[in-house]
């Protein structure tokens, strides 16, 4: 694929967008349950991940979307730390599922409008627990997972990176 390809590919979406805000906006999802010992399953359709766009940009939706694989790795990481708080903490889990969804304007990506912003707009992250732990010792439980999970903490604490090219 090259420039006109890419261009020819998006100018109909790009035009939607501008027509239809609305339809610009996605709501991706990623899923993961907790697994043997301190770890987390998360689907992600595919062994061997390969990113590309996602099917809103002009991708065909056989590659992965870098923003589908931002809400696994948030998926997964809580998973392993919500497992890892509850075996400290001396908390049986039956299971558990982890959800995080995530809502972007690809009008924002696609520079359709610039108001739109690059990114997500929103990001939930979403527990359902099988345990006989009280209402209590679970509040707790979300509460210290949320605290020591590394790739939530990054992302709201949006620290300084560095972009070169060499």
């Amino acid at each position: 694929m090259d420039a006109t390809d890419l261009k020819t590919l998006q100018a109909p979406l790009k035009e939607r967008y501008r027509q239809q805000p609305e339809t610009a906006i996605v709501t991706l999802r990623a899923h993961g349950r907790i697994g043997e010992g301190i770890a987390c399953r998360v689907d992600t359709g595919r062994a061997l991940i390969e990113a590309g766009l996602h099917p809103a940009t002009g991708g065909t939706g056989t590659q992965a979307c870098s923003g589908d694989m931002l809400l696994e790795a948030l998926v997964a990481c809580a998973g392993v730390t919500l497992r890892s708080v509850a075996t400290a903490r001396g908390i049986a889990l039956r299971d558990a599922a982890i959800t995080a969804e995530g809502d972007l304007d690809f009008r924002g990506t696609l520079g359709v409008a610039k108001d739109a912003p690059v990114g997500f707009r929103a990001i939930r992250l979403r527990f359902a627990l099988d345990t006989d732990a009280g209402e209590e010792d679970r509040r707790k439980l979300i509460e210290t997972t949320e605290r020591y999970c590394v790739v939530l903490q990054t992302l709201r604490g949006a620290p300084p990176i560095e972009v070169a090219c060499r």
